[in-house]
């Protein structure tokens, strides 16, 4: 049942948002870097390292999730999906260098909060990948849903 809802808000908001503007775009980064930030707030505000690395470690996993069902939507087109794959490749190479794996160093406990801000800068800042706003926006609606 949870799909069927899914698959219709879905469809309803791709219909909504086909005519974007460029205020929508603006809207719609606002939207994400607001998510972003409460991950970096949380960590923060969390106590302990174990506490702030299973922050960052969900905050990644939301994303990556929420960009694998916007990838296999078939409304979104293949110039956006290959985006998305560097997104993608991008948050899973920052979870590995949280984690210390796949032949990155682990990211010591006491860095825990500068490389949850260096994460919120580079994804904000990041000109290398291109999504359009509709894709960035069913991102955006998954994390919220998650």
């Amino acid at each position: 049942m949870k799909k069927f809802i899914f698959s219709v808000l879905t469809l309803a908001f791709v219909g909504l948002v086909s005519p974007i503007n460029a205020q929508s775009s603006a809207d719609a980064e606002t939207m994400f870097k607001k998510h972003i930030n409460k991950m970096v707030e949380s960590v923060e505000k969390a106590e302990t390292p174990e506490t702030k690395r299973d922050i960052l470690n969900d905050s990644f996993d939301d994303l990556i999730t929420s960009i694998e069902r916007v990838e296999s939507m078939s409304v979104v087109p293949a110039s956006e999906k290959e985006g998305l794959a560097v997104f993608k490749s991008d948050i899973q190479d920052k979870k590995s260098e949280l984690n210390g794996t796949n032949g990155f160093n682990k990211v010591p406990n006491n860095n825990l909060n500068n490389f949850a801000n260096f994460v919120q800068q580079d994804l904000e800042q990041a000109d290398t990948v291109t999504i359009g706003v509709t894709t960035l926006l069913l991102i955006i609606i998954i994390l919220l849903l998650l």
